[in-house]
């Protein structure tokens, strides 16, 4: 089973970035836990700050590949060409965010991903990963 993981905006500053919403372990080394978490999967991690880097990965992976789990961060709230994206490709993709984001700022309730995506996983931290791998199983 071939599995990736998708980050967007700012998700690269896991560990530094408001520790006392996100934590303070980097995604890089979650990603190494991960792995050996789920040695039956192959796990593959992209990150980008680019709306247009996030939609080109998932027409890459798309079609070939088992499963995506997708934290876009602030690009949920806003983007509907990533939202299009997921509605146009066959892979599964499982939304997931760290932080409950219903219990933020309001612009943070709306998500143009949801509506196209097998389904949601919000507010567990990092463990928001484990599930939507888990749930891909």
């Amino acid at each position: 089973m071939k599995i990736l993981i998708i980050n967007g905006p700012n998700l690269n500053l896991l560990g530094k970035r408001e520790p006392e919403i996100y934590g303070s372990q980097s995604f890089e080394q979650y990603f190494t836990d991960l792995k050996l978490k789920f040695p039956q999967v192959e796990l593959e991690y992209y990150q980008s700050n680019v709306e247009g880097g996030l939609i080109n990965k998932l027409q890459e992976v798309g079609f070939d590949y088992d499963g995506i789990v997708l934290n876009a961060g602030a690009y949920t709230h806003t983007s509907i060409g990533i939202g299009d994206c997921i509605k146009a490709i066959t892979t599964p993709v499982i939304e997931v965010h760290i932080s409950n984001t219903f219990s933020r700022e309001s612009f943070r309730h709306q998500s143009y991903i949801s509506p196209n995506a097998k389904g949601i996983i919000i507010g567990f931290g990092l463990q928001s990963y484990d599930l939507g791998i888990q749930s891909l199983l």
